[in-house]
């Protein structure tokens, strides 16, 4: 059975930081590639960021450039996103997605969400 549990969301002033935790399991996490993805409300789901298999690549979006990383543990089948300097933008809901590149396969997380408010 295929899970993406996303962890750490919450409720953080603007300039704060967070740290989002996706721990996978049911499927091969080294073979896909991974990313965050974000939902604000009344907004179409955006891609933050993503993380190819090895963990030797990585993309953002440029709202986030300079200010989120994102990373991955292959060995404990868990991907992070650090958000720094947050913004009251980046309000939303954060999903997790596990893409096998060579055959689209992909499976979604439930989401966590972060509150970024005075």
């Amino acid at each position: 059975q295929v899970q993406l549990v996303e962890s750490g969301g919450g409720l953080v002033q603007p300039g704060g930081s967070l740290r989002l935790s996706c721990a996978a399991s049911g499927f091969i996490f080294s073979w896909y590639r991974m990313s965050w993805y974000r939902q604000a409300p009344g907004k179409d789901r955006e891609l933050v960021a993503h993380i190819i298999s090895d963990g030797t690549g990585t993309d953002y979006a440029d709202s986030v450039k300079g200010r989120f990383i994102i990373s991955r543990d292959n060995a404990k089948n868990t991907v992070f996103l650090q958000m720094n300097s947050l913004k009251p933008e980046d309000t939303a809901v954060y999903y997790c997605n596990a893409l096998r590149v060579v055959s689209g396969r992909q499976y979604w997380g439930k989401g966590t969400l972060v509150t970024v408010s005075s």
